[in-house]
C-alpha cells in the first residue's frame, strides 16, 4: 500500500506486511504485496492489449468475462462510546461525516478541528479524538471506517482500524482488478481472512495452540462476516442537526448523579430529549422546516451534583464517618442522592449549591455565544424536581435591569420607588409632608433616625393616620431600596403573604407588633423579607447571584415548589406577582409523580380548577382515558335519570371523544383575557368534557406568573401505568426526559412566540 498510517502520536507508521495466498493455486503459494502489485501490472498490460480498440481481437473478447472495474470504497467516520466495560462505536451523522472526510483530504500536516454534533463535540483530526465543549466528559476515539466485521455473539457491525482497513481494501482492490478470488490474507497479528468472492469475505481469529493437524482455517475458531462499505451493514446513521439555532434551553438536574431509572447522567438523558425535539420538528412543524422558517433549539445540561460531592466540599467523607455500616447499599443511595434535599436547606451547602447551578448556567450561556455568534434568539430554563426548586429561588431573587417592568423600586400603585433622599427635606417634600419638617426637627429626627420610628412613635408625635402610613411605607420602600442596590437579593412581595392575613389586630398591640417586629427582625435573611409572612420560617440566608441573561420561559417538571412554598409558610401567591426577569412559567407533571404539586391553588384558592391535560403528541387522548370518560359520563346520566330509557345513556357512552387541546396560548390570540368571576365556570362537572369546556379553562385567568395563561399542566399516563398507581409511582417521577409529549409542549410555547404554529400530522 502506498499511503502510510498516521498514528495517534502524529507519526507516520508503514502499513503491516501481509502475506496474499491464492487458494486456487494448487501448491498454495504465497505471494508478498509487492508480487501481487506485479500481477495487478501485468493484469492491467493484457487488459490493454485486449482492449475493444484493438480492432484484430475485438471479436475474440467476451464481454461478460470482462472484471468490473474497482471502485474506492466510501468512507464513514465514527466515535467510540464506552458503557458498561464494553466499547460501542457510532456513526456521525452523514453531515459532520463528510465534513470530517473533507477536512481529512485537505488537511496537511497541522491539527485540524472540527465541529460536530450541534457543536456540542469537537473532533481532533490527526489526533483521532473527540472532545465534549461544554461539559466534563472523557475523550473518545474516532476512527475513518471502511471495513466491518461481526461474530455470531455481536448484535452490530464493528469497524476495523484503519491500517487493517487499509490492508484489506488493498487486497480487494487487487482481487477486483484481476477477478481473482478465493485469496487469503495472513496478517502478522494472526488474523487470517478470506475472499471467497465481493459478497463473501470471513475473518479467522487466532488459537493459542495450534494443532498440527489443523488443515484450514475453518477448522481453528468461528470465522467474523466481513463487510466493506457502510452501505453493506445494517446501520442506522443519525440525521443531522439544523445548523441555525432558534432558542436555547439549560436543564437542571434534581437530587442524585443520577437521572433515570437506568442510572443515566444528566447528559445522557438531556440528549434524549433533545432527540425527541428534533423528530417532533420534523413531524409536527415540517411545513416551517421546509420554508426554512425555522431550525432547531438546543437544550444544554447544568450539573451541579457533582461540585457538591467532590473533594471540593469534602461532604462525602464527613457523612461517611457517621453512616452506619447496616444496610450499606440503601444508605449509600440515601447518601448520594436523599441528602441534596437536607443539602438545600442547609446554608453552607445551599450557597454552594446556588452557586453552581448559576454560574455553570453562566458559563454555558457565555461558550454558546462564542460559538454561535450570530445566535439572536431566546434563551428559557428547565429543571427537573429540586433543580425546578433552585431555579424557582433563583428567578425570584433576580435583579431587573433599569427600565425593566416589574422592578422592585415600584411601588404597590405603580408609582415610582423613592430616590436616594439624603435629607429629611427632601424626603418630606417628595411626600407632600412638608408642614412636619419643624415637628420632627424639634425631636431632632434626621432620616435615618425616623426610618427607626415605629408607627406608635409618630402617633405620639401627634401626626395623623394618613401621614403616618405614608411616612411608614415610604421608609419601608427607602429600606427595600437600599438593599437591593447593595447587592442583597429579597423575595419579592407578589410571594408574600401578604399583611391582610395578619389582620388589624396585630398591628395595633403594641406590645405583640413590637414583640413580632423583633422576632421578624431578627430572623431576615438576605431572602426572605418576614415582615411580609405570619408564620417564621423560611429560606435559608444566603446570597443568590444573578444570571447573564433573562429568561424567557421556565419549565418545571415533576416540581416540588408548591410544597416547598407552602412549608416555608406561604399561604398564597399574589395573582399579579411575576419573576423579575422571566415572564412564562410552566408547571408540568405526570399524575402518579409523588415528588410533584400544584402550584395554580395557591393563587387561586378560592376556586377548584382541573390543570390543563398535555396534549398527546399524536394528537388525541390515549385510548383508556377516552374510554374511563365515557364510562364516567354513561354513570352521570343514568343517575340524572333513572326513570329515562338506555338510549340516553347509550348516546352518552358512544359520544365522539374529544380533539386534543388547542396550542398553548391559543386563547391569548382568539379571545379576551376572562375576568376573574368567570373562573366560577370552572366547576364544571368533570363528566362531561367538552371542547367549549375545555377552552374556557384554558382561557381562566391564573395570576400573572404565566402572563395570564394556565400554569399548571398534566401529562396523560399509559394504559400499563393506569393498573397500579403505586408500582409507577418512581418512574412517573422520571420519565419526563423520554416524554415526546413535554417535549412537545415546550416546542409549542417557544415556537408560537417566534410566530410558528405547530401542525398535527395525519394519523
Amino acid at each position: 500500500m502506498s499511503q502510510s498510517l498516521e498514528a495517534a502520536n502524529g507519526e507516520s507508521q508503514p502499513a503491516p506486511m501481509i502475506a496474499v495466498q491464492d487458494l486456487s493455486n494448487p501448491l498454495g503459494q504465497s505471494l508478498p504485496c509487492s508480487q501481487a502489485h506485479a500481477n495487478t501490472e501485468q493484469a492491467a498490460s493484457v487488459a490493454d492489449e485486449t482492449s475493444p480498440s484493438s480492432s484484430s481481437s475485438f471479436e475474440m473478447i467476451d464481454m461478460d468475462a470482462v472484471p468490473p472495474a474497482y471502485e474506492p470504497v466510501q468512507p464513514h467516520w465514527f466515535y467510540c462510546r464506552r458503557a458498561d466495560a464494553r466499547d460501542s462505536w457510532l456513526p456521525f451523522s452523514r453531515e459532520d461525516s463528510q465534513k470530517l472526510e473533507n477536512a481529512y483530504k485537505s488537511a496537511g500536516r497541522e491539527e485540524v478541528v472540527v465541529a460536530t454534533e450541534g457543536e456540542r463535540y469537537d473532533v481532533k483530526l490527526r489526533e483521532r479524538m473527540r472532545y465534549a465543549v461544554y461539559w466534563e466528559q472523557a475523550p473518545s476515539e474516532v476512527r475513518r471506517c471502511t471495513w466491518f466485521y461481526k461474530g455470531d455473539k455481536d448484535s452490530r457491525y464493528m469497524p476495523y482500524s484503519e491500517d487493517f482497513s487499509d490492508s484489506l481494501e488493498e487486497a480487494y482492490m487487487i482481487a477486483v482488478t484481476l477477478d481473482e478470488w478465493k485469496r487469503k490474507l495472513d496478517f502478522p497479528t494472526g488474523e487470517t481472512v478470506i475472499l471467497h468472492n465481493p459478497k463473501l469475505i470471513m475473518q479467522y481469529q487466532p488459537i493459542t495452540m495450534q494443532d498440527e493437524w489443523v488443515s484450514s482455517p475453518s477448522e481453528q475458531t468461528r470465522p467474523r462476516t466481513v463487510k466493506r462499505g457502510i452501505e453493506n451493514i445494517a446501520v442506522e446513521i443519525p440525521d443531522g442537526e439544523p445548523e441555525t439555532v432558534d432558542h436555547l434551553v439549560f436543564m437542571v438536574h434534581g437530587i442524585g448523579p443520577a437521572c433515570d431509572l437506568r442510572f443515566r447522567s444528566i447528559i445522557q438523558c438531556v440528549n434524549d430529549f433533545r432527540s425527541a425535539s428534533l423528530s417532533l420538528l420534523n413531524t409536527h412543524f415540517k411545513k416551517a422546516q421546509d420554508e426554512r422558517k425555522i431550525g432547531r433549539v438546543e437544550f444544554l445540561p447544568v450539573n451541579w451534583h457533582s461540585a457538591l460531592h467532590g473533594d471540593a466540599t469534602g461532604v462525602d467523607e464527613d457523612i461517611q464517618r457517621i453512616t452506619l455500616p447496616s444496610i450499606s447499599r440503601l444508605r449509600h443511595f440515601t447518601n448520594d442522592t436523599l441528602l441534596d434535599l437536607f443539602f438545600y436547606n442547609s446554608p453552607t451547602y445551599c450557597q454552594t449549591i446556588v452557586d453552581t447551578v448559576a454560574s455553570e448556567v453562566n458559563r454555558l450561556y457565555h461558550l454558546f455565544r462564542q460559538r454561535h455568534p450570530s445566535f439572536s434568539g431566546a434563551v428559557s430554563v428547565a429543571g427537573h424536581s429540586l433543580g425546578s426548586l433552585i431555579l424557582f429561588d433563583l428567578l425570584t431573587n433576580q435583579r431587573p435591569s433599569s427600565g425593566d417592568a416589574g422592578s422592585q423600586e415600584g411601588t404597590t400603585n405603580g408609582d415610582a420607588g423613592p430616590p436616594d433622599f439624603k435629607s429629611l427635606e427632601e424626603a418630606l417634600e417628595r411626600m407632600g409632608l412638608e408642614s412636619y419638617l419643624t415637628l420632627l426637627k424639634n425631636e431632632q429626627l434626621d432620616l435615618d433616625s425616623l426610618a427607626l420610628c415605629t408607627e406608635n412613635d409618630l402617633k405620639e408625635l401627634g401626626i395623623p393616620l394618613g401621614p403616618r402610613k405614608k411616612i411608614l411605607s415610604f421608609m419601608r420602600k427607602r429600606r427595600l431600596l437600599e438593599e437591593y442596590r447593595a447587592g442583597t437579593p429579597l423575595l419579592a412581595p407578589g410571594l408574600q403573604a401578604g399583611r391582610e392575613d395578619v389582620g388589624p389586630a396585630g398591628l395595633d398591640a403594641q406590645g405583640s407588633s413590637q414583640r413580632n417586629t423583633f422576632l421578624r427582625a431578627l430572623s431576615t435573611t438576605s431572602a426572605v423579607d418576614y415582615e411580609y409572612f405570619d408564620v417564621g420560617i423560611g429560606q435559608v440566608s444566603i446570597n443568590y447571584p444573578q444570571l447573564a441573561f433573562h429568561p424567557q420561559t421556565f419549565f418545571a417538571f415533576g416540581s416540588p415548589i408548591g410544597m416547598f412554598l407552602t412549608v416555608r409558610g406561604l399561604k398564597r401567591i399574589d395573582p399579579n406577582y411575576t419573576f423579575p426577569t422571566c415572564k412564562s412559567f410552566y408547571n408540568i407533571y405526570h399524575p402518579f409523580d409523588p415528588v410533584a404539586y400544584r402550584i395554580e391553588p395557591m393563587i387561586v384558592s378560592d376556586v377548584e380548577i382541573e390543570p390543563m391535560l398535555i396534549p398527546h403528541h399524536k394528537g388525541r387522548k390515549r385510548m383508556h382515558l377516552e374510554l374511563k370518560e365515557s364510562l364516567t359520563r354513561m354513570s352521570t346520566d343514568l343517575k340524572n335519570n333513572v326513570l329515562g330509557s338506555l338510549r340516553t345513556a347509550w348516546q352518552s357512552f358512544s359520544r365522539l371523544p374529544i380533539a386534543a387541546l388547542p396550542p398553548v396560548g391559543e386563547g391569548e390570540s382568539t379571545t379576551a383575557e376572562s375576568p376573574p368571576e368567570d373562573t366560577e365556570g370552572v366547576k364544571a362537572d368533570e363528566a362531561e368534557s367538552s371542547p367549549e369546556t375545555q377552552t374556557e379553562a384554558e382561557n381562566v385567568k391564573i395570576g400573572m406568573l404565566n402572563g395570564g395563561r394556565r400554569i399548571d399542566y398534566v401529562l396523560q399516563e399509559k394504559p400499563i401505568e393506569s393498573f397500579n398507581e403505586y408500582l409507577f409511582a418512581i418512574q412517573s417521577h422520571l420519565c419526563y426526559w423520554e416524554s415526546e409529549d413535554t417535549a412537545l409542549l415546550l416546542l409549542k410555547e417557544i415556537y408560537e412566540k417566534l410566530g410558528i404554529v405547530f401542525e398535527q400530522p395525519q394519523q
